[in-house]
């Protein structure tokens, strides 16, 4: 084995001996300790072109973007190939699936075992946030694929700034990844809390091997916080500011694939200018209440990794402007000029293309050109709407948290929590159809409690229970506003446009933070009327309007019954507060 220590040999004993530990057990040729320069980038950006891992675009139309193909076994995370393993399965919760960690590190360690010959170790160093902020933290990744250290150093902060912040000091995670032959059956992603640990084996996939962000920012993340008393979020950060300079920061949690970037991205109407929407984050939030008690949030993420099918410039002018250089894009259609091509993209689909697996593709093809989970790996620098505060080590006090899913009927446009428990409870059992982004049965409603379904690393009922507990160190605890966007009509059409005409919805949510909008009560929480929406720009009409927030008594009582498929899962430790909430809207309904 050829040891390349360079400049950057860490003087931290402990990240020295997890390093020789799975060096011994993993056997690689040679160790990479990457320091996150320019130069090593390039180097390494070379070297995976030369293997094929990387294929260069167009260098005119997409400068500093490469090309990736994964394997078509290996394409979105996997949910049941996704562990959390804890002392006893009580602690992992009914939602999760548990394994006795010393079993799974044993189980795991066996395929580690020499899966590294012939090939290179690389070790990441990252930070998760903002150097110097009080919830950022170091994660040291151990990897054998160069698409992860590259993607690694757009989503993270990566290098020397995270050995820095971590000093002589134990406190930091320990990520395990090798793609081994990337056979299905030999796939495990699985979180140790108790060690803060992650080992991830068998995928190449971002989710399931880019440790920093579900993994440790999400379901490691969330069991840090209820015992560190701050929350890990599935939810992206924006900032509105009026034409008067006024700024309002929201939090808003959508499961995947359910627009989230694009509100993260918003371009507001024509009609409202001077007003303006920057970008914090666009996918998770790590919030805590400061000594204030005022809840603050940073994005611990340094990029962006989202799903290409249906960004546009209708859609997302910002994030096609953010992805135009220096990006990585995965499991797109290639196109012969060395552009590339996913479906929704603008203007018409090519003659000609090649899809996500290497074939010959042509609009008559049965096959999507694109796989519906395709991706880009774009650095956060690259976003014209990017926040000011994004890289502000003391966060943002958050006004608003919106919750919203993908649904064809039932919820209205927008409408507005009671209180905080209430607003507890309409995330609890948020709902959504599924999408591509985690493997199962698309269109199918499931419940997702606060988009957190697949990340939290800890039983369920006590995360309900620490979200009630976070509001008793608030003064002036943020609004809760639930959303729908997908709402449809008996012909299947969408009933509102969406996207920038987002905004209009948001400004009436800050109206409300500040104490300027106006509602009314109704069986679900507070809704605006028609009249108290502006509608400058938008021919939109009451009669539209009432269909769709139209109230069918019927529908909530099938919600109600829905909901219980989650609840009852988790009714041994379901926290009172939430089962009075249900009784309350049952008996106002």
């Amino acid at each position: 084995m050829v040891e390349n220590i360079g400049m950057h040999t860490s003087s931290n004993i402990h990240v020295r001996e997890f390093v020789e530990k799975y060096s011994a057990l993993c056997q690689p040729d040679q160790v990479v300790r990457c320091d996150g320069s320019e130069e090593e980038k390039q180097r390494l950006t070379q070297e995976a072109v030369t293997k094929g891992i990387l294929t260069p675009l167009n260098a005119e139309k997409l400068p500093g973007c490469y090309y990736h193909r994964s394997n078509p076994n290996d394409v979105a995370r996997v949910e049941q190939c996704t562990f959390i393993c804890t002392p006893g399965p009580e602690e992992a919760g009914p939602t999760n699936n548990w394994a006795d960690p010393r079993e799974m590190t044993t189980k795991l360690h066996a395929m580690l075992e020499g899966s590294m010959r012939g090939r290179t170790m690389y070790v990441v160093p990252y930070l998760m946030g903002p150097a110097g902020s009080p919830l950022t933290k170091v994660g040291i990744e151990i990897t054998d694929s160069i698409y992860v250290v590259l993607n690694m150093r757009i989503m993270a902060r990566m290098g020397r700034v995270a050995l820095d912040q971590l000093g002589t000091s134990d406190d930091f995670n320990r990520g395990i990844h090798s793609t081994l032959d990337c056979n299905p059956d030999r796939r495990f992603i699985c979180h140790f809390p108790q060690t803060n640990t992650i080992i991830s084996v068998g995928s190449g996939y971002g989710g399931n091997v880019l440790l920093g962000k579900k993994c440790l920012a999400l379901r490691i993340g969330s069991w840090l916080g209820e015992h560190q008393g701050w929350m890990a979020e599935h939810m992206l950060i924006l900032c509105v500011e009026s034409p008067e300079g006024e700024k309002t920061y929201v939090a808003a949690a959508f499961p995947s694939a359910c627009g989230k970037t694009n509100f993260a991205m918003m371009i507001a109407p024509d009609a409202f200018a001077g007003w303006k929407i920057t970008t914090v984050g666009d996918d998770i939030a790590w919030l805590w209440p400061d000594a204030n008690g005022q809840l603050r949030a940073i994005n611990p993420e340094n990029g962006y990794f989202g799903v290409a099918p249906g960004t546009n410039f209708a859609s997302n002018p910002n994030a096609m402007r953010t992805i135009e250089r220096d990006t990585i894009y995965t499991n797109v259609a290639l196109l012969p000029d060395g552009d590339v091509w996913w479906e929704g993209k603008d203007g018409p689909p090519p003659a000609n293309a090649t899809d996500w697996q290497g074939r010959p593709w042509t609009p008559e093809s049965k096959e999507k050109a694109a796989h519906p989970n395709s991706r880009f790996t774009a650095p956060m620098l690259n976003n014209p709407s990017l926040a000011s505060e994004a890289g502000d080590a003391a966060g943002v006090p958050i006004s608003a948290i919106i919750f919203g899913g993908r649904r064809a009927t039932t919820m209205p446009l927008v409408f507005q929590a009671f209180n905080w428990t209430h607003g507890v409870y309409l995330g609890a059992t948020m709902g959504s159809e599924m999408t591509a982004a985690a493997a199962g049965t698309v269109g199918q409603v499931r419940r997702d409690p606060m988009a957190m379904l697949p990340f939290c690393g800890y039983h369920m009922a006590d995360y309900f229970n620490h979200w009630l507990s976070i509001r008793r160190k608030l003064i002036d605890p943020p609004r809760i506003f639930h959303v729908n966007w997908f709402r449809k009509n008996a012909a299947g059409e969408y009933l509102w446009p969406g996207f920038g005409e987002n905004f209009r919805v948001l400004k009436w949510i800050v109206d409300r933070c500040r104490g300027r909008g106006k509602a009314r009560e109704t069986q679900v929480g507070w809704m605006p009327r028609y009249s108290e929406f502006d509608w400058r720009g938008l021919d939109f009409t009451r009669e539209q309007w009432d269909e769709l927030n139209k109230f069918d008594r019927a529908e909530w009582q099938r919600e109600l019954l829905w909901q219980d498929e989650l609840l009852l899962k988790l009714h041994d430790r379901l926290p009172k507060e939430l089962i009075f909430q249900r009784e309350l809207l049952i008996s106002r309904l």
